[in-house]
């Protein structure tokens, strides 16, 4: 396998990734990226597939300074001609939930009506023309981060007046109207290489934001999960799950969202409006947690296939270098 790195974060959440790397003996390096440095003028690093795990929720883990300095990492690393999984263009949708929206509305596909924002001064009259309740969520969020809902005007004044509104690390926010979920379920569909990989089904009361999937607790059968991603630091929070398959409309919306963003690897929500029945996109993930306990829940392990992927794209790597050569 051609040299390879995989830049993360957090100590946990990617341990079945590694698992699955060391089963098959492929050789990998580390690094950290809220701990790191590079040179402006170096040339090539000694690896020729980067895969970007950088979580844009790192701010909740001391680890601010590591966002925005990925996207200068990862064009430098574009510039030498480093395959990087979820590269420069698939970061800046990560980190920027005004641009996903403005993608989807480029590709005309449906979003909650959203307004951006960048100073508390303009939240009360950004809500012009939106449906009560609404939600106001940091531009650059992360496992539900940022997201604060709101029934009433009234409510969102008093937040205002007690400075109770936090735009986040970037000072932007989306104001956007709460969409009440049909059936009391939100939908997550994962994909690989731009191809829906799978999807489940997300059971909450509504008041909850986090929605990492390896966060899970139980099917809905009741049946315990094994929580192998955000075991550590997140908490039991009685989300249920349920595997599915969406329609081929959605899935074809999903796919092109994902290629359109520069997405290799990516999970991306949608809900469905109880008032009306229509089905609204809201979340383009690139940081993507495979749900727990996989193989009980959709029937097969994840991280099987997103080996299978990488060692793909790092035979290309070699295949050209030989070529080269």
């Amino acid at each position: 396998m051609s040299s390879f790195a995989i830049s993360h974060e957090h100590p946990d959440w990617f341990k079945p990734l590694f698992a699955e790397l060391d089963k098959r003996g492929i050789e990998y390096k580390t690094f950290n990226p809220t701990k790191h440095h590079f040179a402006i003028e170096a040339g090539k690093p000694d690896f020729d597939l980067f895969f970007n795990r950088m979580s844009p929720s790192a701010y909740l883990r001391d680890g601010i300074q590591g966002t925005f300095y990925t996207l200068n990492y990862l064009k430098f690393l574009e510039n030498h001609g480093v395959r990087v999984i979820n590269g420069y263009k698939a970061f800046t949708y990560e980190t920027s939930k005004a641009l996903q929206l403005l993608l989807l509305e480029q590709l005309g596909i449906k979003y909650p009506k959203s307004r951006v924002v960048n100073h508390v001064s303009q939240v009360e009259e950004a809500t012009e023309g939106l449906r009560f309740p609404i939600v106001i969520k940091a531009n650059i969020g992360g496992s539900g981060a940022g997201i604060e809902k709101f029934d009433s005007i009234e409510a969102v004044r008093e937040a205002i007046a007690t400075n109770q509104i936090d735009f986040g690390i970037d000072h932007t926010a989306l104001v956007q109207e709460f969409i009440p979920a049909k059936g009391g379920y939100i939908s997550r569909v994962e994909t690989l290489g731009g191809k829906y990989l799978y999807a489940i089904r997300v059971y909450t009361n509504g008041e909850s934001f986090n929605l990492c999937p390896a966060d899970i607790c139980q099917t809905t059968g009741g049946q315990e999960l094994l929580r192998n991603a955000c075991a550590l630091d997140a908490p039991k929070n009685g989300l249920k799950v349920e595997a599915f398959t969406p329609s081929d409309d959605i899935i074809q919306n999903i796919e092109t969202i994902v290629q359109e963003s520069g997405i290799d690897v990516g999970g991306i929500e949608y809900i469905i409006d109880e008032r009306d029945g229509e089905v609204y996109y809201y979340d383009v993930n690139a940081l993507s947690n495979f749900v727990a306990d996989a193989v009980n829940v959709i029937g097969f392990n994840p991280h099987d296939k997103l080996v299978d992927f990488l060692e793909a794209e790092a035979a290309v790597r070699t295949e050209q270098k030989t070529q080269l050569a």
